[in-house]
This record gives structure tokens, C-alpha cells and sequence, in this order.
């Protein structure tokens, strides 16, 4: 149980406000007014951990601020995969434990990171809904994932997924503020923000209201209602036609495409009168369509499809004129890929 003053610390960090915000706080402070940009800069740019480390700043002061949090977590694991993804197991302010993976290309960095510790949805094919859920992230939670990757790859991030674990949507406001965050103070652009969800009955007109430019990928993985209801324990709140319906709407409402993310698991949902009745399902806006095959946990039995399978669904997909791609997970062998993150060091 979280002590009082551990809560006031973690809803004062400094991580995660804005320019305006940290100025006004240094004003609070009785400083000058631009130390709020330097506070900024040492945060945002230098990665400072303590308000110590921010030598620009009188040293009288820092010493009377030696106990206020900036909000940075510690790394209390990493592993490498073959493939140079790089799964971090950070250790945050009470303790708690979540995962971060950074995905390295020739181009660019991309963090997939976490929305809450543990996820509420229970979905049959994931390790993190098996492991229950404890909280939502603060905001300020959310960006030092990607300021830890980006340190510790020595390189900037140039895109953020949100597709660790939990449900982003169940988190909508603090997930919001980290997006504007990211956006604003470390500098990444809208549209190479992803946020993806299962789908939270009312989230969606509601993420719409903000008129963001990020991509929204609805975690979809049946083209039926039957299906979907098997594999995610909160479909039947939230029906797949609701779902398209405010599917729709949000691309009308924001003029940006909605991806799917469909995972292909071998004889379950994998067949081309699936892939026919998903085509008939997304029909008539602009989408896209992520096949996922499946990436195997300990705790259930399903399988991965074979190459054939997977080729035979796409061209489904394809001849209805549905665009679509096939994304075969990074970081598998350090199970860092999707679907397989459970914040647990002996996986």
C-alpha cells in the first residue's frame, strides 16, 4: 500500500509538465522566470534524474530541492534480443515494475510503451492480461519510458507505440497528456505517435474530441462478434458493430485512417471466410489492416499460422481492395514482442 507522502511525490514530478507549467513553478520557487526554460531543457534534453544534476541552477538551491522527484524510473533489467530490440524492465517510484521495448531500424527508434501496471481486459492470447492489474501510469510515467530508451540507445525516438502493457484507453487522460507531452517537450511528431486500443465503450468519440494527429489502432483479432467475445472478456460491452460505428466516425471527425491490428491464430480465426468477413466488416472508409501472427505464451495453446495461411489471408484482403500488411513482431526471442510483455524477469 502506497505510503501518503510516496502519492504527493509521484503527483508533484516535474517530468511530464509543460514549459508554462515549469515556469510557473520555479515563479512558485521565487526564482526567475527563465529558469523554467532551463528546468525545461535539462529536462527534456539533458535527461536530468535530479534537480542536483541541473548545474545551471544555484547550488544554495538544488540543495534546498534535494527531496522533490523529477519522476524518472531506474532500469531494474534489460535484455537484447538477436534482433537489437531491447526489452527494459523499469522499476517505478512504489516500486511496481512495468515493461518498455525499444525497436531499432536502419531509420529510426520506436518505444512501445506501457499505459498501466498490468492490464484490467484479460484477453486469452496476452501474458499481461494474465498477470491482473494493479494501476494506471501517470503521464509522467509514460514519457520517462522513452526518455530511458533513447538514453540508453544513445539516439533519439522517433516513434512511440502505445501497445505495452495495458489498456491506454482506460488510462485516456493521463495517456492524452503524455501524447501532447511527447509531442511538445521531447519533440515527436503527432503522427509518429501510435495509440492502441481494445476498445473502451465511449473512449473513441471522446479520444476524437482532441483532434490529435496520432494513428489509433484498434486491437480487432476476430471478424465476428462470436470470435471476438472468446478471445477479449470485455467484447460483449462493447460490440464490434458500436465499434465501427465509432470507428467512422472518429476518421470523419479527425480526417486521419484508423488501423486495425488483426493477430492470426492458427485454426481459430485464421481462415479465408475470416479474412472474407473481416474484408465485409471494414468496408467502405479508410483503413488499414496489421496482421500479427500469433507470439506464443506459456499459458494458453494456440499457435502460429503458417507462412501459406498467413499469404492466403492477405490476398483475401487485398482482392476486396483492403489495404493491409503483415508485421511479424520484433524482440520474440527476448519475449519483448507483442503480446508477450508481463513484467517479469524470469519469462
Amino acid at each position: 500500500m502506497l505510503t501518503k507522502g510516496r502519492k504527493l511525490l509521484s503527483q508533484s514530478a516535474l517530468l511530464g509538465k509543460s514549459l508554462e507549467e515549469l515556469t510557473n513553478w520555479v515563479k512558485e520557487q521565487k526564482q526567475p522566470a527563465y529558469r523554467g526554460k532551463q528546468l525545461h531543457r535539462w529536462l527534456y534534453q539533458k535527461g536530468a534524474r535530479s534537480l542536483n544534476e541541473i548545474t545551471v541552477f544555484p547550488k544554495q538551491w538544488r540543495e534546498q530541492l534535494e527531496h522533490q522527484p523529477i519522476g524518472r524510473s531506474t532500469i531494474a533489467h534489460r535484455s537484447i534480443a538477436p534482433d537489437e530490440t531491447r526489452k527494459y524492465l523499469l522499476r517505478l517510484y512504489d516500486g511496481q515494475i512495468i515493461e518498455t521495448v525499444g525497436i531499432p531500424t536502419a531509420k529510426r527508434l520506436t518505444v512501445c510503451v506501457s499505459s498501466q501496471v498490468g492490464c484490467p481486459m484479460a484477453c486469452d492470447f496476452c501474458a499481461t492480461g494474465k498477470s491482473g492489474f494493479t494501476r494506471n501510469l501517470k503521464a509522467h510515467e509514460i514519457v520517462d519510458q522513452v526518455l530511458t530508451v533513447s538514453e540508453d540507445f544513445q539516439q533519439r525516438v522517433s516513434h512511440v507505440v502505445f501497445m505495452g502493457m495495458g489498456e491506454p484507453l482506460l488510462n485516456s487522460e493521463e495517456v492524452i497528456s503524455a501524447v501532447k507531452s511527447l509531442n511538445q517537450d521531447v519533440g515527436i511528431g503527432q503522427r509518429s505517435l501510435t495509440v492502441s486500443t481494445v476498445g473502451v465503450p465511449n473512449q473513441i468519440p471522446r479520444l476524437a474530441e482532441e483532434q490529435l494527429q496520432i494513428t489509433l489502432a484498434i486491437s480487432l483479432h476476430a471478424s465476428n462478434q462470436a470470435l471476438r467475445e472468446q478471445l477479449i472478456p470485455s467484447g460483449g460491452g462493447y460490440p464490434l458493430e458500436q465499434i465501427m460505428a465509432d470507428c467512422r466516425d472518429y476518421v470523419k471527425w479527425t480526417r486521419r485512417r484508423v488501423t486495425f491490428e488483426y493477430i492470426l491464430l492458427a485454426g481459430f480465426n485464421d481462415t479465408p471466410d475470416h479474412a472474407q468477413e473481416l474484408a465485409q466488416l471494414l468496408r467502405g472508409f479508410q483503413t488499414h489492416v496489421n496482421l500479427i501472427p500469433y507470439n506464443p505464451i506459456s499459458e494458453v495453446d494456440y499457435q502460429r499460422p503458417s507462412k501459406k495461411r498467413i499469404q492466403a489471408f492477405q490476398s483475401v484482403l487485398e482482392d476486396a481492395n483492403i489495404a493491409v500488411s503483415v508485421r511479424y513482431s520484433r524482440g520474440l526471442e527476448a519475449d519483448a514482442a507483442c503480446g508477450q510483455l508481463r513484467a517479469n524477469q524470469n519469462q
